[in-house]
């Protein structure tokens, strides 16, 4: 049988033979106890990578937000983002109903808000009949605009304002290590300009589960308590955690061939007729395009019968996301696949 390219997402990466060894040998112990060594190891290495004084390993970046988003709020206040962020469409209305916040939300450009957008809807602090603006929230790359990345001189701005009003930052960085290899910019600059972030390493890291947030030691401590009280607890997690540690030690700078593979991809789509696509907007690599002569569920339908697999990227929308386990011949069918169909 011929291999199924899957581009559904970056999240059906399975970890390589090198990953699973460090898997197989890593040293564990007790987790919940700070015992577990491989934990430690990845918790700190990650910490250091983004320049923040401490790390927590969790098993999802949901639950990596959300405990951000708790330890910042208090029942009743309000987190000020974009509209298609990820927080607020795909977790699962969980601000309102773990945390007891709300969410105000802002129409962003390519997932981008401003600080003239954000200003207005800080909430006077005389105004005790309103909720309490407690938090801003950014996500980079964001997901539901494509892989696109938010312009760090925009996060400055916005953190200026933040620090005016007293506000905390916080960094849906699920995919900040594709926005920092496409901009050459360092991890640890992103994440300074926010009080705490989330990096997902199950995504193109292609670790099988997990997630890091990162902050100061006091955050970072009451983080610990909320992941347990959560459920987070994970006992002899080094044997997941030694995928992450691998990943991130070998994987972060092999991106940049998925966003060539993108680019490829997305190239080989404004070629064809009856595909509407924004070239500008293939940051990363995310690939959102929209077919005119067929519906989105009519091109996924005939793509899978062909060994491709597709997913849908919004109203009209199909998406593509490439990883480290799709190469540069799987692009390359990939593209023939998509012209049968779409032509």
């Amino acid at each position: 049988m011929d291999k199924i390219i899957d581009l559904r997402s970056d999240t059906v990466t399975k970890p390589s033979p090198e990953m699973r060894k460090a898997m197989y040998e890593a040293e564990v112990g007790d987790d919940v106890y700070k015992e577990d060594p491989t934990v430690n190891e990845l918790e700190e290495y990650v910490a250091d990578l983004l320049g923040k004084e401490s790390a927590l390993f969790v098993p999802s970046g949901m639950m990596g937000n959300q405990i951000c988003l708790n330890v910042m709020t208090q029942p009743g206040d309000e987190v000020i983002c974009e509209r298609t962020a990820h927080i607020f469409q795909y977790e699962s209305g969980t601000p309102a109903a773990i945390s007891g916040i709300q969410l105000n939300l802002i129409e962003g450009e390519n997932g981008v808000i401003t600080r003239e957008q954000i200003e207005p809807l800080i909430r006077p602090e005389s105004a005790y009949y309103m909720p309490r603006t407690r938090a801003i929230e950014i996500e980079n790359t964001h997901n539901v605009a494509g892989g696109t990345i938010h312009p760090i001189s925009n996060i400055k701005s916005i953190q200026e304002l933040a620090d005016e009003y007293g506000l905390f930052m916080h960094l849906d960085g699920a995919r900040l290590w594709n926005a920092s290899v496409a901009t050459g910019i360092p991890l640890g600059e992103y994440a300074s300009y926010f009080d705490s972030l989330s990096v997902c390493i199950s995504k193109g890291l292609g670790a099988p589960v997990g997630s890091v947030i990162a902050s100061d030691v006091g955050f970072i401590k009451e983080a610990f308590r909320v992941r347990k009280a959560w459920g987070g607890g994970m006992r002899q997690v080094g044997i997941i955690a030694a995928g992450a540690l691998y990943a991130v030690k070998h994987n972060i700078k092999r991106l940049a061939e998925d966003h060539e593979n993108a680019k490829n991809l997305s190239e080989g789509l404004a070629n064809l007729e009856n595909v509407e696509i924004n070239l500008d907007n293939v940051h990363t690599n995310i690939v959102m395009f929209k077919p005119l002569a067929k519906s989105v569920e009519q091109v996924i339908a005939e793509c899978k019968e062909k060994g491709l697999l597709l997913g849908p990227g919004g109203v009209g929308i199909v998406r593509a996301v490439t990883h480290l386990d799709v190469d540069k011949n799987d692009i390359k069918k990939a593209k023939e696949i998509l012209a049968e169909v779409i032509q």
